[in-house]
């Protein structure tokens, strides 16, 4: 499903209006270039799911928990070199536990993410301007 965001809001808004459909389990990956709006999703994510902390890219953690109605595990990925590092972070235990796992960067680790997932592509237009963005959210089974 296509979604047009205008500005920032607009995209936590989506981000919350998806986050109810998520269940325990669910593992979201995030496909967009610098500046996209990969973090402000999530942070859209997070307040659909209940969560009131603030909610920061993982660059150099790789992972952070936030706790709401479901746990919320943000994978940032942009710093894997190879995929078999997210196994010594816990990735099954987060990806196939009991939270949603979103995870930003996650063409990086491809051969090992769930084949059940929804795919979120976040494209910028600044021919149309500087806040626009096309949320593209595809379920794959």
């Amino acid at each position: 499903m296509k979604h047009i965001s205008q500005s920032y809001e607009e995209t936590l808004a989506i981000a919350r209006s998806f986050a109810e459909k998520l269940k325990a389990g669910d593992t979201v990956c995030l496909y967009g270039g610098l500046g996209a709006g990969k973090t402000a999703f999530v942070q859209g994510l997070a307040e659909g799911l209940g969560i009131d902390e603030p909610v920061t890219s993982p660059t150099f953690t790789i992972v952070n928990e936030y706790y709401g109605r479901l746990p919320l595990y943000h994978f940032d990925v942009y710093r894997i070199a190879d995929p078999d590092e997210m196994y010594e972070i816990g990735y099954d235990e987060y990806v196939y536990g009991d939270g949603v796992s979103v995870i930003e960067w996650s063409e990086l680790i491809d051969e090992i993410l769930p084949e059940k997932r929804y795919n979120v592509k976040i494209s910028k237009d600044y021919g149309k301007h500087e806040n626009y963005r096309e949320i593209d959210i595809e379920e794959i089974k």
